[in-house]
């Protein structure tokens, strides 16, 4: 369990620190804009608007409604989905900042926006899907590198790395 934690959590370093730099700057910034904009709106963080008035961790009332509307098993189980969604964006958003869990995070990410743009935006047309596809790309990429240089997986994996000797 430890080795796959390991692996989970080391991520790919490029030979220049400054190309970590170029990788981790849309992660960071991709990060900032899903957990303060796109996930504090409909899910309950210490940041979300005050005129939402949502408890820590609580989802807006509108969002299991627009779910449960994609059919299929969205319809059978519209608030675990809603849940699930909100949580990747707003928390899934906070740990793309800070470089911490970077590629388990990156996958519900990837599987958020994967919903948003095959279930919601696809009939509005490119302009429409561009937030969800440019959040897809981010933790695709992220997904296989993890967090570089600049993040918590770099300083934790190495950590363990070290103690393991």
């Amino acid at each position: 369990m430890k080795s796959l934690f390991k692996k989970l959590i080391t991520p790919v370093t490029q030979t220049k620190w400054y190309a970590d730099l170029a990788f981790a700057i849309p992660r960071i910034i991709c990060g900032l804009l899903l957990t303060i904009d796109f996930g504090s709106s409909k899910f309950g963080m210490p940041w979300s608007p005050s005129e939402k008035n949502l408890a820590l961790f609580e989802v807006i009332d509108w969002f299991p409604e627009d779910v449960a509307a994609y059919g299929g098993l969205f319809a059978a189980f519209p608030l675990f989905f809603a849940w699930m969604g909100a949580f990747s964006e707003a928390v899934g958003g906070l740990f793309l900042v800070l470089g911490l869990k970077t590629r388990v995070f990156s996958f519900l990410i990837i599987c958020t926006m994967l919903v948003a743009i095959f279930f919601q935006k696809w009939g509005e047309g490119t302009w429409g899907m561009l937030p969800a596809l440019g959040f897809l790309w981010v933790g695709i990429y992220n997904l296989f590198l993890g967090s570089g240089r600049f993040g918590f997986d770099y300083v934790l994996s190495n950590y363990l790395n070290r103690t393991k000797k």
